[in-house]
């Protein structure tokens, strides 16, 4: 028998874009209740994941792109949801996220979910920030504060990182960034954001920011999902994560190797055509994201409730 698990906040996801590529299916599992995962870390270990609004506290969307799933929204709502995004928009070109649409059209995309669900529920994640020969100091500069211009009236808070240099990201459209190019970038930001009434967290970041201003940020973040749902919540931080990851606990409900942004920083997928090539494998009738279970294959429930707090 599972033991009991106290992690009612669903995570959609860190290890793929489901609101870009997912939505279909994501709604199919509202609609029946549930879900089925498989553990990334063991993949015959199949977990059924209960989606009742009395069980789930929040929904916490990870994309680059939210086009697909706006449409859904408005049954979310009525079906007694709560949810917030986090929405990474970066100033690259095609050489770096391949897939994507036309970044002024993604930035429309942007302005209309913030419209449609207030600015307080989607962050803007302005990251990793990577640096070659064509995205140098001075580029991010001038387009980030672009993207302040345009984006100021549509969100409240951004979330930062530097690039990691995973053996998978290794290509020479990457370099390390030095220390002090480190610092040049967050003043800058820091400054800059201010300015447009924006304030900045970073993410994971090994170095601290804080002396420019940059406090460390939690994704899964306790105080914006109590104010999202306006409720209080018992929440534990998640230990599953990376070294320097404030994120609270969470149920993720992606797959790795799925996402078909191509980004060629993506941590997420150890090979680009692999992960397509399992894209186009998606049946959105399927309990899971991709494939299906096979005959000797056994489901375990896993017992959840909610974290909120009892009076």
């Amino acid at each position: 028998m599972c033991h009991e698990d106290k992690k009612m906040i669903i995570s959609a996801s860190r290890r793929t874009d489901i609101p870009c590529y997912y939505s279909e299916w994501f709604m199919n599992r509202i609609q029946s209740g549930y879900l089925l995962t498989r553990n990334p870390m063991n993949n015959s270990q199949i977990s059924r994941i209960s989606l009742s609004p009395k069980i789930v506290d929040c929904i916490v969307f990870w994309t680059k792109d939210a086009k697909n799933i706006i449409p859904h929204l408005k049954e979310l709502d009525l079906l007694g949801y709560k949810y917030y995004f986090q929405f990474t928009l970066n100033p690259y070109d095609k050489c770096i996220e391949p897939n994507l649409r036309d970044k002024d059209d993604i930035i429309d995309t942007f302005i209309e979910l913030s419209k449609l669900i207030g600015k307080e529920r989607i962050i803007w994640r302005y990251d990793p920030i990577i640096l070659n020969d064509i995205c140098d100091i001075d580029y991010h500069k001038t387009q980030f504060e672009m993207m302040c211009k345009k984006l100021s009236s549509y969100t409240e808070k951004i979330i930062i990182s530097f690039v990691d240099m995973y053996a998978k990201v290794k290509t020479p459209l990457i370099r390390p960034l030095r220390e002090d190019e480190i610092v040049e970038l967050s003043v800058y930001i820091r400054r800059t954001a201010k300015t447009y009434g924006l304030s900045v967290y970073a993410c994971c970041e090994s170095m601290d920011l804080s002396p420019y201003g940059i406090l460390k940020s939690s994704c899964i973040d306790k105080d914006t999902i109590e104010r999202v749902c306006d409720i209080k919540l018992d929440l534990k931080q998640d230990k599953n994560q990376r070294n320097g990851c404030g994120c609270y606990q969470s149920i993720d409900i992606g797959a790795y190797d799925t996402c078909a942004n191509g980004c060629i920083y993506c941590y997420a997928n150890k090979n680009h055509k692999n992960s397509e090539k399992r894209y186009l494998t998606h049946n959105p009738k399927n309990e899971l994201l991709i494939g299906t279970v096979l005959e000797n294959e056994v489901i375990k429930d896993r017992e959840q409730t909610s974290d909120k707090m009892k009076y």
